[in-house]
């Protein structure tokens, strides 16, 4: 038995990294538009009408690869136990000097949670971005409540990335691996994943 054990593969890794990719565009772009304080980042695009194109593409590029790895994953996130509410309750152990490993499956309830914002705050970004894309064809109340609803989800998904991205580097060393090599340390699984490493034939 070698050391390592798939965890994404290849299909699961290259979605996961249009998501990012597209994401990171659309935060470039969409903070000029967002706040003039930020009408620097415009000269990444060559001015603000390439943000605003960058920006149109990108969203359509987030929103597809977006739901497709929602989509991929639903069945793992919708799959609430009592090993989740146990991680809930205790916050995962990461507010505690002793934490106690959660027997969680392939993805534990803090990961699940993540899952499902982001598959809702997909849809709310798209549909909300596409009536910003064409005002001229709703009425002026439903493109306010439009403005607003994507701007607060704007930052809520980017406070929310900004924890993702610490736990998958900094606050579990390893986790980055997975998504960049498919693969992760069984002893790693063992620790972190213990219900998902008996199910794929751990020990």
């Amino acid at each position: 038995m070698g050391k390592f054990v798939e965890r994404f593969n290849t299909a699961e890794r290259v979605l996961h990294w249009f998501v990012t990719a597209s994401f990171f565009t659309l935060l470039l772009s969409g903070l000029g538009l967002y706040s003039r304080l930020f009408h620097g980042y415009f000269d990444l695009f060559g001015g603000g009408a390439g943000a605003i194109l960058a920006h149109k593409y990108a969203g359509a590029v987030f929103f597809i690869s977006s739901l497709m790895l929602f989509f991929n994953h639903a069945k793992e996130m919708f799959a609430f136990d009592e090993d989740d509410r146990k991680w809930f309750r205790s916050l995962g152990g990461y507010l505690s000097k002793n934490p106690e490993h959660i027997n969680s499956g392939k993805f534990n309830a803090g990961q699940k949670a993540f899952g499902l914002f982001m598959g809702g705050a997909t849809v709310v970004l798209g549909i909300t971005g596409v009536i910003n894309w064409i005002p001229e064809s709703f009425p002026t109340v439903i493109v306010r409540l439009s403005l607003l609803l994507h701007g607060l989800f704007f930052i809520l998904f980017i406070m929310v990335v900004v924890v993702h991205a610490y736990l998958t580097t900094v606050g579990n060393p390893g986790t980055l691996e997975s998504m960049i090599y498919g693969n992760v340390r069984r002893i790693w699984a063992r620790k972190h994943h213990p219900k998902w490493y008996k199910e794929v034939g751990g020990e």
